[in-house]
């Protein structure tokens, strides 16, 4: 069966309608990776601002590659995920160092770069350098769901293996980097999850997911990710204009961020039981000054409970060696998670 219908529909739209993105119309590498790095953590409204942060402090792969740690992590602040602005700075370095400063032009070798993945090699190399490689993301799988009628659940290896064989039997061998983000770009604006704007859809004559009324059961995800619940006290602890923050540390949310200092418990901790906590970690004498509303932060698999506790250490506290002073006129220049961030923005000494 002939599937040159679908690109030969989806193409001129795509040229008129298409959001006028920095980062396309271009085929350097550099700024096209980092878009697609950045936009699997955010929407592109929310996104453009951190891709414009990162191309202005860091024009070149080269310099990306020689920045700190601190400095990425700061830029990415909010976006989550921050072992992806790690992998940022160790591809980029790859790039530099193992490249030549230029990015690969194979699929496999931009597969070996730290981070990238099947769906981040395939848009580079397609868009960059031409390459027939299908891109499948959570739009292509919805777009495709829908349009050819799949109920294969996604999240299953036989679904992704349908997926993505049809994705590259669709693909347009002239333009590929085009037909990738035309189908993207038909799933973010008009095959949207909720309330598809099928009116506007230039491939909508050929729904099957349209025609027999299965719009908003596809596409099929066979099973949901168990979801943590836990239980964070944090301990603001002023000293004269300045805070004690800590450096998270060890396999775990956040790694390398910066926080006030922290006690996990198993459930909401009431007052008493906080004092429990201080006396059984630190010692006795500690005063809790105000306890503020709890704050609920939701990530992927976790649900965070964070309460925020102002408290007075006993006299002759011993500082723990992990914790920094930090004056409060120069937190901003520390990489914090974005529940942190909030409670700052109101809650400084």
């Amino acid at each position: 069966m002939s599937t040159a219908w679908f690109s030969r529909a989806l193409l001129p739209w795509y040229r008129e309608h298409k959001r006028p993105l920095p980062w396309r119309d271009q085929r350097d590498p550099y700024p096209i990776w980092l878009s697609e790095v950045i936009l699997q953590q955010t929407r592109v409204d929310q996104g453009m601002a951190y891709w414009h942060r990162f191309v202005q402090r860091y024009p070149t792969v080269k310099e990306l590659a020689e920045a700190p740690e601190d400095k990425i992590l700061r830029l990415w602040q909010g976006l989550g995920y921050y072992s992806r602005a790690r992998n940022l700075r160790t591809a980029a370095r790859q790039v530099v160092e193992q490249h030549g400063g230029e990015f690969p032009a194979s699929f496999e070798a931009l597969r070996g770069l730290k981070g990238v993945g099947d769906y981040t090699a395939a848009a580079i190399g397609s868009i960059a350098f031409g390459l027939v490689e299908p891109v499948v993301d959570g739009n292509v799988y919805r777009v495709l769901a829908r349009v050819f009628g799949i109920a294969t659940p996604i999240d299953s290896t036989a679904g992704r293996k349908e997926f993505r064989g049809l994705a590259a039997a669709l693909m347009d061998h002239t333009h590929p980097g085009d037909h990738n983000q035309a189908v993207m770009e038909l799933g973010a604006i008009v095959c949207t999850p909720k309330d598809p704007r099928c009116g506007q859809c230039p491939v909508a004559a050929r729904c099957i997911a349209r025609k027999e009324g299965r719009i908003a059961g596809l596409p099929v995800k066979a099973g949901r990710t168990k979801v943590r619940e836990r239980h964070f006290n944090y301990l603001h602890i002023g000293a004269k204009g300045s805070l004690y923050l800590q450096k998270r540390t060890g396999k775990d949310i956040w790694h390398g961020l910066y926080e006030l200092p922290l006690i996990e418990s198993d459930k909401a901790a009431t007052p008493k039981r906080l004092a429990a906590l201080l006396e059984e970690r630190f010692g006795p004498g500690w005063v809790i000054v105000k306890k503020h509303d709890p704050v609920k932060h939701v990530l992927s698999h976790q649900v965070i409970h964070a309460l925020f506790w102002e408290v007075q250490p006993p006299k002759g506290f011993k500082v723990p060696k992990e914790w920094i002073k930090v004056s409060v006129k120069e937190l901003d220049g520390y990489a914090v998670p974005r529940l942190m961030e909030r409670y700052l923005e109101v809650g400084r000494a």
